[in-house]
């Protein structure tokens, strides 16, 4: 079982996330607020900190506690967060369809979660918090 560490949102794309401590996530949507989200498969996104380790050293000297993703979280391997698994956080539960992005970003956190972010859709609403569990369906 895995946990939440933070919660981010930004209003708009193109700007860092700030942590929120807490939000809603709706079903086929994503992560309320967010200027990511939208209907689709990409619709929140997950960094595991268990990732961190993946990072080369002078990469990591670049990353600041600057969010880029939705959820950050920790406690589950990676190899258990493989594209179709379903995860239940809070009250939500979201299906994972993609592992980084198609164009990998060299620099800072977006490195690191362009690369190993995991990527899904909200398949059942509800509210997610700092402390909530992650729990692997």
């Amino acid at each position: 079982m895995g946990k939440v560490i933070a919660v981010n949102k930004a209003a708009q794309r193109g700007i860092l996330k700030s942590n929120v401590h807490e939000g809603y996530l709706r079903e086929g949507w994503g992560l309320e607020g967010d200027a990511h989200a939208g209907v689709g498969d990409r619709q929140v996104s997950i960094l595991p900190l268990e990732a961190m380790a993946l990072v080369p050293p002078a990469v990591r000297a670049t990353i600041a506690d600057d969010y880029t993703e939705n959820i950050t979280m920790e406690g589950i391997p990676l190899d258990e967060l493989g594209i179709g698994c379903r995860l239940r956080i809070g009250e939500a539960e979201v299906v994972i369809c993609y592992i980084g992005k198609e164009v990998p970003k060299e620099e800072g956190r977006p490195y690191i979660v362009s690369r190993e972010g995991r990527f899904g859709k909200v398949v059942k609403s509800g509210r997610i918090a700092i402390g909530d569990a992650v729990i692997l369906l």
